[in-house]
C-alpha cells in the first residue's frame, strides 16, 4: 500500500487527486489539507480516513477538531501543520495542490525527506526554482509535474533512451495555451470586462485565481518560468503557442527538427495519475480522445501587446533573483483585487509591472529573501492602490 499526502485537497487538483486514488487499489491518502473549507475537508476525512488533516486557518481548525472528535484523525493547523503533513514518514508522495507561494515551504520540507513531489504548485519553482531543484538533487527527491503542459513535456522526454544529456538535443519546449476567454480581443475591448466574463474559461474547470491567470496569460508566463527550472532549459528555448482546442498539451522540438507532442482531452486526472504511478501507466477510462470528432487543431502566436503578463514573466525570468517572486506576489495580490472588483482587468498587468519596476533585486536569494520579496510585492500593490 502506498500512502500519499494531498496538500490542498479541497481545491480542484486535490479533489481530482482523491478521485484518481479511489480507482487505485494500492494507494490511499495519509494526510489532507485545506486553507479554510472545513465542510469539504470533514467529508473527505470521514470518507478516506487519513491519519492527519490540516486547516491553515487556526479558527477553522478548532471547528474541524470539534467536528472530528468522534474519530482518531489528528487535526493540525497553520503553516507549521502543512510542514508536518509534508514530512510524514508514512507517505512516499506529496501532491502539492496549494495555490500560490504558500506551497513553497511545505514542498521544501517534503523534498528534504526524499519524497516524490507531484508538483501542481507552479509558484514553488517560479519563485525559488534554483533552490528547489538543487535541494531535490541533494536529497534524491523526484519532482514529477502535474500541470498538464509540464506533464506533457515530461512524457515527451521520458520516451528517450538517453536521459542524461537531453538538454543538448532539445531545440525548444513548446507550451500550448488555450488563449483563455478573451483570445483575439483588443486592449480597447477589454477595458470593462467583468469578473464573470474573465472566469468563463472555454476548456478547463479550475479555481478562480488560475482561471484569471489564464485570461491574462500570466498562467502561461508562470509555466514558462516553471518549465525552465524543471527541465533545465534557458528561457529562449521555452516557447508558447496558442492552441485553442487544448488537445495538444505541449510539445518538444529536438535538434533534428523532430517534434514529439502529447495529446489528450482536457482532463487533469491523466497528469495527476501519471505523476503518482510514474514510470508505470495505469488504465484510465472515460477520457478517450476521438480524433474523428475533436475537430481541426489550430495554432496562433500569443498577443503579448494585449496580454502583457506573458512578456512580464519572460522579463522577470531573464532578470532572475527575487524578481520572479515579485512578479508572482504582485500578480496574486492584483488578481485578488480584480476578483473583489477593486481594479479592472487590464490593471492587473499594470500593477505587476509597476511593482517590478520599483523592486531592488537580490541576485542570489535565500528562501527568506524570496519570502521577503513576495511580502514586499504584495504590500507595494496594496499601498499603491490605497487599499490599506
Amino acid at each position: 500500500m502506498r500512502y500519499i499526502t494531498v496538500l490542498g485537497s479541497t481545491g480542484s487538483i486535490g479533489v481530482q487527486t482523491l478521485e484518481v486514488m479511489e480507482t487505485m487499489e494500492n494507494a490511499r491518502p495519509d494526510g489532507l489539507s485545506t486553507y479554510s473549507r472545513i465542510e469539504l475537508l470533514e467529508e473527505q476525512a470521514r470518507r478516506f480516513k487519513p491519519d492527519k488533516v490540516c486547516v491553515v486557518r487556526e479558527d477553522k481548525a478548532k471547528e474541524l477538531k470539534a467536528k472530528l472528535s468522534d474519530t482518531d484523525i489528528k487535526v493540525l493547523s497553520g503553516p507549521e501543520g502543512l510542514v508536518e503533513l509534508a514530512e510524514s514518514e508514512k507517505s512516499d508522495t506529496v501532491v502539492t495542490g496549494i495555490v500560490g507561494i504558500a506551497g513553497l515551504i511545505p514542498t521544501l520540507a517534503a523534498i528534504k525527506k526524499g519524497k516524490r513531489i507531484a508538483l501542481a504548485n507552479k509558484e514553488t519553482l517560479v519563485t525559488a526554482g534554483d533552490i528547489v531543484m538543487s535541494e531535490a538533487k541533494a536529497y534524491g527527491s523526484e519532482i514529477i509535474p502535474v500541470d498538464s503542459e509540464h506533464s506533457a513535456v515530461f512524457q515527451c522526454l521520458a520516451a528517450r533512451v538517453n536521459k542524461e544529456d537531453y538538454e543538448k538535443e532539445v531545440d525548444a519546449i513548446v507550451l500550448t495555451a488555450s488563449g483563455g476567454p478573451f483570445f483575439g480581443r483588443t486592449r480597447e475591448s477589454l477595458e470593462n470586462v467583468t469578473r464573470a466574463q474573465a472566469l468563463a474559461h472555454p476548456n478547463w474547470e479550475m479555481g478562480a485565481k488560475i482561471t484569471i491567470d489564464s485570461a491574462t496569460l500570466m498562467n502561461k508566463g508562470l509555466e514558462v518560468l516553471e518549465a525552465a527550472h524543471l527541465f533545465n532549459m534557458p528561457l529562449d528555448k521555452v516557447e508558447v503557442l496558442v492552441h485553442r482546442q487544448s488537445i495538444i498539451h505541449s510539445m518538444v522540438r529536438f535538434c533534428d527538427n523532430a517534434t514529439i507532442a502529447q495529446l489528450g482531452v482536457p482532463d487533469m486526472k491523466l497528469p495527476i495519475q501519471y505523476a503518482i504511478t510514474y514510470p508505470k501507466r495505469m488504465i484510465m477510462t472515460n477520457n478517450e480522445l476521438d480524433f474523428l470528432t475533436c475537430g481541426p487543431l489550430t495554432f496562433d502566436k500569443p498577443d503579448t501587446d494585449t496580454f502583457r503578463c506573458l512578456a512580464l514573466a519572460y522579463r522577470a525570468g531573464g532578470i532572475g533573483g527575487t524578481m520572479p517572486a515579485v512578479l508572482n506576489g504582485a500578480n496574486e495580490e492584483a488578481v485578488a483585487l480584480f476578483l473583489q472588483d477593486k481594479i479592472r482587468f487590464l490593471e492587473i498587468a499594470d500593477v505587476v509591472e509597476a511593482a517590478m519596476n520599483s523592486h531592488k533585486v537580490v541576485t542570489n536569494p535565500t528562501v527568506d529573501d524570496i519570502l521577503s520579496a513576495d511580502k514586499w510585492a504584495r504590500e507595494y500593490v496594496l499601498k499603491s492602490l490605497h487599499k490599506i
